[in-house]
């Protein structure tokens, strides 16, 4: 058994999968106006030459948000939320399901201690990659939806909801257009997965080494803060190139992606969006951890009495 997570033998997958999915959604839900801030500045392009004077639409984390809801109205902030929640329940539960199976794997059933940071690196890598093929195409159409602000009069959208988006790319465009953006999402969610779920485990045993802490709610938020932070870091220049793919079938590969905003937007445009991002995905760490922590105490005490 590995030393540092008691829990890991005593909760089973369908158990950790089913408190992930929960946990994912719930933190999905409360932060997801955010991410669509974060999807409208990171979509935004610099004024054309000779409208230089025009300044961008969306300015900042807490005016995208005002922007949105004062322009589409509230409910628009909640654009891609059943998308959002789809992607959560398969990428969430198989991302967080599979790590602890994934990282006995690579340490072996028989290793005691401390597992090495570069095998939950590698671990988390694994099922971040391996969950995103999986959830793609709720990535895809959630973008789709957050992307489509507000329209001109008599101008129809392109998609009623979350089923007809589905169904309009697979008739349109080619069942193969749902994993539109594959790549930069396979190298965004497996880095920040990486980041997420490496960072959390790293943060939490070092806390719980420090003297007078335990593993109680304090710690899981320092965990999440922890995790929330080196996840932004890491990860806002695929972010920003997997938006702009899902957002703008004008690009034709990810190197085609990256090399048109570099030269259109200069380098500071992969970090567009990373106040939000960092509110979005330190906050959404905070509450998914700590939903988490307790859902899987209730799976736990529901699987031994």
């Amino acid at each position: 058994m590995v030393a540092d997570n008691k829990s890991k033998s005593d909760i089973s997958f369908a158990g950790t999968f089913a408190s992930s999915a929960f946990a994912a959604c719930f933190a999905e839900i409360c932060t997801i106006p955010l991410d669509t801030a974060k999807v409208r500045l990171q979509l935004q392009k610099k004024a054309v030459a000779g409208d230089g004077m025009t300044l961008p639409k969306y300015r900042g984390m807490l005016g995208t948000v005002a922007t949105i809801g004062r322009e589409e109205g509230i409910s628009a902030l909640w654009k891609g939320i059943v998308p959002g929640l789809h992607r959560q329940c398969l990428f969430g539960g198989l991302r967080i399901g599979l790590y602890e199976p994934v990282k006995t794997l690579y340490v072996g059933s028989d290793f005691v201690g401390d597992v090495p940071l570069s095998k939950k690196i590698l671990a988390a890598l694994t099922t971040g990659a391996l969950a995103i093929t999986v959830a793609n195409p709720t990535d895809l159409v959630k973008v789709r939806l957050q992307a489509e602000g507000k329209l001109p009069p008599g101008v129809p959208r392109r998609y009623s909801g979350a089923l007809n988006a589905y169904s309009t790319i697979v008739r349109q465009e080619g069942v193969g257009a749902l994993w539109t953006g594959l790549g930069p999402n396979i190298a965004r969610n497996a880095i920040i997965n990486a980041a997420e779920l490496a960072s959390y485990d790293q943060v939490k045993e070092t806390i719980l080494k420090i003297p007078g802490f335990s593993d109680n709610v304090f710690t899981h938020l320092l965990s999440g803060l922890g995790a929330g932070f080196f996840a932004v870091c890491i990860g806002s220049p695929v972010d920003v190139v997997k938006s702009r793919m899902m957002g703008d079938s004008a690009y034709k590969s990810t190197l085609d992606c990256f090399i048109k905003t570099l030269k259109n937007d200069g380098p500071l445009a992969f970090y567009k969006g990373f106040i939000p991002n960092f509110g979005r995905l330190g906050s959404w760490n905070v509450i998914m951890f700590l939903t988490l922590e307790q859902a899987k105490k209730f799976v736990r005490n529901l699987e031994s009495s």
